[in-house]
């Protein structure tokens, strides 16, 4: 049998007090990678609407594709609002 100095609880586990300060420091800077991406998204995004109403949205399946691509692009608007583009 092993005593408890031996095998401490928990010893497997990461400790957070150290390891959500360090992962804290990464959250700009993906915020602003996310925001980038979704800015450039909305502003790209509209030109896969032209397909689908050149073709019309006759069939269920195109127009359920083309109110998942606004809905996709008004989420993008709103998570790339803040987009700011960075001076060096």
């Amino acid at each position: 049998m092993s005593t408890p100095s031996e095998n401490p609880p928990n010893s497997a586990l990461p400790d957070l007090g150290r390891t959500v300060p360090a992962l804290a420091r990464y959250v700009p800077a993906a915020r602003r990678i996310v925001q980038r991406v979704a800015f450039w998204t909305a502003i790209v995004l509209p030109f896969l609407y032209l397909p689908l109403l050149a073709g019309g949205l006759s069939s269920a399946s195109v127009t359920l594709a083309f109110l998942g691509l606004l809905a996709l692009n008004a989420l993008a608007i709103v998570v790339g609002h803040p987009h700011t583009r960075e001076r060096d």
